[in-house]
């Protein structure tokens, strides 16, 4: 099946976003979520400061964010899955607050914030090019704009062993027809740059971030992942008792390879530009 960016994401992060925020929230309390820890870092965000936060999920950075800009600062985190803004409102964060909005399509006026950051967002917009000269347009001059991205994580055993249990299980999963181009550029750390200058930042830079993450079990590894959207995609249709034995088989297949704790390593993408 094949459909546009916001035709697919959005209702996917909407239905999951509890199970989401679950397995964010564990990683970043294990400092394990390093791309998104080093776009928060790049930020050097002050007290005071008015931040935007940028495809901001169940806000996950809008927390550490909003800590960092009191007394008198405010973090704006904004998403296009209402699900997800649903569950950031009921966190009750302070100096926070949040708004179903596309990144394509910022409405705020010229020149409205301090810093803008996008952790792990950035690969699901349709239109790469729009998404980064909104960020370019709300900021400042001289303001910051922080974001990491994932890159592809190669073929390491146990996501080779899911893949082959989905594979024997699930229909393919939905592509967005859009999502190439821009996952080529952020895959390239000079086309991301050469991207972000395009855009209308005076400087970028892209920089290269290796994370490990430490699950206890194959069923924690396999729960967790059931959130991810590709695979959340394709077991929503399944009836109870069908997603029960897929999971099993799932635990099963990769507890086999992997008795106890399993350790996988991610890599990413994290750019860090002045406006």
């Amino acid at each position: 099946m094949e459909v546009k960016s916001k035709d697919l994401f959005p209702a996917i992060f909407s239905r999951h976003a509890a199970a989401y925020q679950q397995r964010l929230d564990e990683i970043m309390a294990r400092g394990e979520a390093r791309g998104r820890l080093r776009a928060i870092e790049l930020l050097d965000v002050r007290p005071g400061m008015h931040v935007l936060d940028m495809a901001c999920g169940p806000g996950t950075l809008t927390r550490p964010l909003a800590a960092a800009v009191a007394p008198g600062g405010e973090v704006v985190g904004v998403d296009l899955a209402p699900g997800m803004i649903e569950l950031a409102r009921s966190a009750g964060i302070r100096g926070a607050r949040f708004e179903v909005m596309d990144i394509e399509r910022l409405d705020f006026p010229d020149a409205s914030f301090d810093a803008a950051t996008c952790g792990h967002g950035l690969q699901f917009a349709g239109d790469l090019t729009r998404a980064l000269s909104e960020a370019h347009r709300v900021l400042r001059a001289g303001s910051r704009f922080a974001a990491s991205v994932p890159l592809t994580g190669g073929r390491q055993r146990p996501w080779m062993v899911l893949e082959e249990v989905v594979d024997r299980w699930l229909p393919p999963a939905p592509v967005a027809t859009d999502q190439p181009a821009t996952r080529s550029v952020i895959g390239d750390a000079s086309a991301f740059r050469e991207a972000l200058l395009h855009a209308g930042f005076e400087r970028a830079d892209v920089e290269l971030v290796e994370e490990k993450v430490v699950w206890k079990s194959a069923d924690q590894l396999v729960a967790r992942c059931m959130s991810w959207w590709d695979l959340a995609s394709r077991v929503d249709g399944l009836a109870p008792e069908r997603r029960q034995a897929f999971m099993d088989d799932a635990i099963a297949s990769v507890r086999r390879e992997n008795p106890g704790r399993i350790e996988t390593f991610g890599r990413n993408h994290v750019a860090i530009a002045v406006a």
